[in-house]
């Protein structure tokens, strides 16, 4: 049995994806921050994109470290979305089944010689 409780789960994905942006703009601010007090030079609009490339950079293995625990229980979320829309289409698709035979049946009874 889990820990969390149902509500903590329901928002996993949002959980993680704003710990996930709050990680990039740390580092985007660290970043800004060297290029401020010139630790890491920075000429003209391509040193901020340089530095926003950079900060992208350091996040990902960040987040991919940190957030283990938050992307398994968005992981599990997920899953648990896609199981329920599969076994309700395959309920969906076995109940038109039915009827359609259910009316096919209905037009061979209806259809067959009478003796």
């Amino acid at each position: 049995m889990s820990s969390q409780s149902p509500s903590s789960k329901s928002h996993a994905t949002l959980r993680y994806t704003s710990m996930r942006a709050t990680i990039f703009l740390a580092c985007l601010l660290v970043a800004l921050l060297l290029g401020h007090f010139g630790v890491i030079p920075v000429a003209g609009t391509t040193g901020y994109i340089f530095l926003v490339g950079l900060a992208a950079l350091v996040s990902a293995p960040l987040s991919y470290v940190l957030l283990s625990k938050q992307r398994d229980e968005m992981s599990a979320q997920i899953a648990d979305r896609v199981t329920g829309l599969r076994s309700r289409t395959a309920d969906r698709i076995s109940a038109q089944n039915a009827e359609e035979d259910a009316a096919d049946d209905a037009m061979r009874a209806a259809s067959a010689p009478q003796n």
